[in-house]
């Protein structure tokens, strides 16, 4: 069995592809598709998304300060490859692909109600690293859909049937092959 060699490229795959909803003052809400997202630390709680500086969503965010993740599910799928290749300079993104914004306590920007996860995001700094800005942000809150908690008021997160981008092309998440500490846990 042998190996090939290729030139550097960016083959860490899967990766969740989320709708990143912002707005801006003087702007309507938008959304745009990105697959560059990724935890950053657990305390405090931080993630960071990498976006083109020539996008539109790139401005907004960065004259606003804010954003939210929200995680896409089978039925998203659609509305996240189109908001992904349709620009928010052209396009209602909420209003063509027939989402509906919710507007949480955490802040003005709205979530995508369909979405089962939104995260809410505070940029706290910008990484300008060549093609893309790193936006790293603090987590100030969660909202998660009702319809996912189970009877034991646990949030059901494998219900959401979320999906996953791999080298372009998108897939239905599979099934659960173990859990956190499996490997070594005592029979």
């Amino acid at each position: 069995m042998g190996k090939q060699s290729w030139k550097a490229g960016n083959m860490l795959y899967p990766v969740p592809a989320v709708m990143v909803s912002c707005k801006g003052k003087d702007t309507k809400a938008n959304i745009i598709t990105l697959a560059w997202a990724g935890t950053v630390c657990s305390d405090p709680v931080m993630l960071s998304v990498s976006i083109r500086p020539e996008r539109y969503s790139h401005d907004i965010i960065e004259k606003s300060g804010e954003f939210v993740v929200n995680l896409v599910t089978e039925e998203l799928t659609r509305a996240c490859d189109w908001c992904g290749v349709r620009s928010g300079k052209d396009h209602d993104k909420f209003k063509e692909m027939k989402l509906t914004e919710y507007v949480s306590d955490f802040m003005e920007t709205p979530a995508i109600n369909e979405s089962p996860v939104n995260i809410y995001c505070k940029v706290k700094d910008i990484l300008r690293l060549g093609s893309h800005d790193m936006f790293i942000a603090e987590v100030v809150g969660v909202t998660v859909d009702d319809a996912y908690m189970d009877e034991k008021g646990k949030f059901d997160l494998a219900a959401c049937k979320l999906m996953a981008y791999s080298h372009g092309e998108y897939f239905a998440l599979g099934r659960k092959l173990g859990k956190f500490g499996y490997s070594v846990k005592k029979k």
